[in-house]
């Protein structure tokens, strides 16, 4: 007896869905989705570090209004900024170390010549008191918290995604199905990060 047309089609979407949800629970979605994860984690680094720039511009200036002196550190903060956002790395290229490092370091270049910029202030109590250098520097602080936060959250996505790719069955999913995966770079403490910059009086 030949089965009708509309039993045949009722197996072919049972078997499909059972297909997928087979699928699906063998983890072969967790590739694409801890990358996109990271990616997204990404992105919101790259926000974070974006807002610090823009904030940079107003703070030079209105230091430069009172401590015209300070030449020197104002100089390198703005080189330290232009630097920084010469070099893009985007969610397509953080697997490549070299550009990462790049990146990392010419971020790394400017928090430290903010931080020396910030330094110099104490000189200034004028400054210190001013409105507008008071919000500035307070975005500022806010954004240097964003960016932590952003960097710890994908450096925690990378490593979920780094581990899919190298523990099994992820190694053998992404090896057949996903030949085009690749590990992640992830962020690594500035060589002095942990002393606070040197000012002289």
């Amino acid at each position: 007896m030949k089965a009708s047309p509309l039993w045949t089609r009722v197996r072919i979407a049972l078997t499909g869905m059972a297909l997928a949800f087979g699928l699906s629970a063998c983890g072969i979605n967790n590739v694409p989705t801890l990358e996109e994860q990271a990616k997204a984690a990404w992105s919101e680094v790259q926000n974070q570090y974006q807002r610090r720039a823009d904030l940079i511009p107003n703070l030079v200036e209105t230091v430069k209004g009172f401590a015209q002196q300070e030449r020197e550190v104002l100089t390198q903060v703005v080189e330290a900024r232009a630097k920084a956002t010469q070099i893009q790395v985007d969610a397509s290229t953080v697997t490549d170390p070299e550009k990462f490092r790049q990146f990392q370091e010419a971020q790394g270049q400017l928090s430290g010549a903010l931080g020396r910029l910030l330094a110099t202030v104490e000189r200034y109590p004028e400054l210190k008191s001013n409105a507008n250098f008071l919000a500035l520097q307070s975005q500022l602080e806010g954004t240097e918290n964003r960016i932590a936060v952003a960097r710890r959250d994908y450096i925690s996505a990378v490593q979920s995604y780094n581990t899919e790719l190298r523990t099994i069955p992820g190694r053998w999913i992404a090896a057949i199905v996903y030949p085009e995966a690749k590990p992640m770079e992830t962020f690594t403490a500035t060589a002095g990060s942990d002393r606070p910059p040197e000012v002289k009086f």
